[in-house]
């Protein structure tokens, strides 16, 4: 290892590396409960357990890397949300429907656990209709999500029957209408079945969130805009011709989605939806967006006698990923969106709508770790930029050298193919050796993966003993969420599987892909 030049001000077991957040843990053996799943604990000898199950029989039995999902923990879970806000909302609006957001993770398991658990499912694509129907979820209990939904997507929606088709736009309005006119006029059995629609608006709330998560801003690609003067210059000289040329100027993207939709034999409006964002800690930003949609709703059934009898007011509930992170629990959101909704309800003089919900990350991203093989491990020298040694700023004698500091690299099995958040958005991870109890000092650590990306960062800084090595096991909490989804074949690794655990045994729930089935849509020479 290489020698570190001292430091001035520096304590003697954090290392001047580490970001302000991170501290030097106290017991490095001991787990931080709110980034884990329920059952997850340290068997004999200090190995990392789920459900009474060893990461050591895990790995031998199906490799690494590899998804570990507590099926308790999600079922918990989901459970809690449907029943705090059902408990919050119940003098509301008689309780809440509380949408699985399957982008987040989704196989036909996981859609089935939600059905059972009382949660209805949120889809985004033809495929994801797919799982759910092999799953043999009812029609009415799913909804419809995309910015970009193709005919075809539109169409097995509507033969599913989906309980909602949340529309993103002007165009898409129409051109579901227009499916399901010619699906009624085609077949006279259908007469009576419109397609069930939501309008997805903006309402320009900025959540606290990563700038490239945050989706309730004007510049972005989601929803129609609640913001004055952004209606189509057509609709706006209907507005004017109307209501004069006042009413004209704050008619909005999304008035003209009512109004139009009204107007739409074929379409069944149900109401409102937004989404303001991800990984969000903090209600202000659900309590803002609440009122302006309410307030909105308000309007529309008084310029257009237009009742819109649902409201979804979306998901983002953050998790931890570090003990840095402080999560609500699913009680607390609920009473404050439920104050929200009522008082609001009540000085607008309406009817609440019935609420729904779209959690997913808050519900699957901690029933999950990814378990890794250690590999190589080395120590780079790093210059400490700002900081002041001998020779700086002033003639010193004997040395001009830099302050220097040691950043050591553990590379693991897997990487930024089944986790591209670190790369996409700076996230943030934890880790902890998982096969043994150490006794080592802490070492400042970035666990990295294999792919030929120097982005390629599974954890950026973490404390780990300082004799995890090759061969050791490496579990990374938080990783149920948007890991698996967004797990890609880069340099020709295999997608990892996922293995649920329950009541001590273990299964998959998706297979790892093989060199076979990686090879198995090359066409060949």
């Amino acid at each position: 290892m290489a020698e570190e030049t001292a430091v001035p001000g520096r304590t003697a077991s954090g290392s001047p590396l580490a970001p302000a957040w991170l501290g030097v843990p106290a017991n490095l053996n001991a787990l931080e409960s709110k980034l884990w799943a329920h059952d997850v604990d340290r068997g004999p000898g200090g190995e990392l357990t789920v459900g009474g199950l060893g990461v050591g029989e895990l790995a031998e039995r199906f490799g690494t890397p590899l998804f570990v999902l507590s099926e308790d923990d999600f079922r918990a879970r989901a459970r809690a949300f449907k029943d705090a806000f059902d408990a919050a909302f119940a003098d509301v609006c008689g309780g809440v429907d509380v949408y699985y957001a399957g982008k987040a993770f989704l196989c036909s398991a996981v859609a089935a656990w939600a059905a059972d658990e009382g949660l209805r499912l949120d889809t985004c694509s033809g495929g994801e209709l797919a799982v759910a129907a092999k799953a043999g979820l009812p029609g009415e209990s799913l909804g419809l999500h995309g910015n970009n939904k193709s005919d075809a997507e539109i169409e097995r929606a509507l033969d599913l029957g989906v309980g909602r088709i949340v529309v993103d736009s002007l165009d898409e309005l129409e051109r579901v209408a227009a499916i399901a006119a010619a699906r009624a006029d085609a077949d006279p059995e259908r007469r009576e079945v419109r397609a069930k629609v939501m309008l997805r608006l903006t309402p320009g709330v900025h959540a606290h969130t990563h700038e490239f998560i945050a989706t309730a801003h004007e510049d972005q690609k989601f929803g129609l805009s609640m913001a004055p003067g952004t209606a189509s210059a057509e609709f706006q000289a209907e507005v004017a011709e109307e209501s004069g040329p006042e009413a004209a100027v704050v008619a909005s993207a999304a008035e003209e989605a009512v109004a139009a939709a009204a107007g739409h034999d074929s379409i069944e409006l149900l109401g409102l939806h937004c989404h303001i964002g991800s990984q969000i800690f903090e209600p202000e930003g659900f309590e803002v967006a609440a009122v302006k949609l309410l307030t909105f709703l308000a309007a529309m059934r008084s310029a257009y006698d237009v009742a819109l009898p649902e409201l979804d007011l979306g998901g983002g509930h953050g998790i931890a990923y570090t003990p840095a992170d402080t999560p609500r629990p699913a009680a607390e959101i609920a009473e404050v969106l439920a104050a929200v909704v009522r008082s609001t309800c009540a000085e607008l003089k309406i009817t609440p709508p019935r609420i729904s919900i779209e959690p997913g990350r808050a519900i699957v991203g901690s029933t999950t770790f990814t378990l890794y093989r250690a590999g190589t491990v080395k120590d780079v020298v790093v210059d400490l930029p700002g900081v002041d040694g001998p020779g700086h700023g002033e003639e010193a004698a004997g040395t001009t050298a830099t302050p220097t500091a040691v950043r050591r690299y553990l590379s693991v099995d897997g990487g930024m193919s089944d986790n591209a958040r670190p790369v996409l958005y700076d996230a943030d991870y934890s880790a902890v050796l998982a096969n043994r109890a150490s006794s080592a000092a802490a070492q400042l650590t970035r666990v990295v993966g294999k792919h030929c990306e120097s982005g390629d960062i599974v954890v950026r800084d973490v404390y780990l003993p300082a004799d995890a090595g090759r061969g050791d096991l490496i579990a990374v909490p938080g990783t149920g969420a948007y890991c698996w989804a967004l797990s890609s074949n880069y340099n020709y690794l295999g997608r990892p599987g996922v293995v649920a655990v329950r009541h001590g045994s273990a299964r998959w729930i998706v297979r790892g892909e093989t060199e076979q089935d990686l090879l198995s849509r090359d066409m060949g020479v």
